[in-house]
């Protein structure tokens, strides 16, 4: 059997009961999304590849991802069921679908995020909608929630640092009631213009103009 019946979805055509032909339906990658599972794993982040599709198809994908886990023949109660068990093991979870297939599984993950054009119940069961069909749209995402959270803990610092140094300083009588006052506005004024840094902050997220807004072209390899 050729290599191309075992990496392809098939579909058999048959009249009357009589065989008539199959197909080996194929999607392309799209062209960065090579880049997006790479990126996400050089931040740390363990990808997982459920399909359900058969498991060759799900490995053949997988091996030119870099995907080392990948599950095939998966029901939307078994992804579920997959994500329940990493919590389980302690592991946070962000799932990313676009079929009513993927939404128990969405609904189940910590996090989840949904493809632009994916269906309606993928998106009601998502965290977030991606405002693009490009997976870099996901690191771009964690990339900003880990800015977002730094910047975080910066403004608890600049809140707190004032009143830290200047109680103890004003307790003792070494402080002037207007440099307290300063100091207050001071601190006001850095947790503002820390936050305002985020309006700054910049990811690139690199789509390719055939692809972009559209889904990858299916391939049909037949055989009569």
């Amino acid at each position: 059997m050729p290599k191309v019946w075992q990496i392809a979805s098939t579909v058999a055509v048959s009249i009357n009961d009589e065989a008539l032909g199959a197909f080996a339906l194929a999607d392309d990658l799209k062209v960065d999304t090579p880049k997006a599972i790479t990126a996400l794993q050089d931040a740390g982040i363990n990808v997982i590849l459920m399909s359900g599709d058969k498991q060759s198809v799900v490995d053949h994908v997988a091996g030119q991802l870099g995907i080392e886990q990948a599950y095939g023949k998966m029901s939307p109660r078994d992804k579920a069921s997959q994500i329940a068990l990493l919590q389980t093991a302690g592991h946070k979870v962000a799932m990313a679908g676009d079929g009513v297939n993927d939404a128990p599984a969405m609904a189940t993950a910590d996090a989840s995020f949904a493809m632009f054009e994916g269906t309606d119940v993928a998106q009601h069961s998502a965290s977030a909608r991606l405002m693009g069909e490009s997976l870099m749209h996901i690191d771009a995402a964690q990339k900003i929630a880990n800015a977002t959270v730094r910047n975080i803990k910066q403004n608890l610092f600049f809140a707190f640092i004032y009143n830290c140094l200047g109680i103890p300083l004003a307790a003792f009588g070494f402080l002037n009631p207007m440099i307290a006052a300063a100091a207050m506005a001071l601190s006001s004024i850095s947790v503002l213009m820390n936050a305002l840094r985020l309006t700054q902050f910049k990811t690139k997220v690199e789509l390719d103009n055939t692809v972009s807004g559209s889904h990858a072209k299916t391939e049909r390899l037949t055989k009569a």
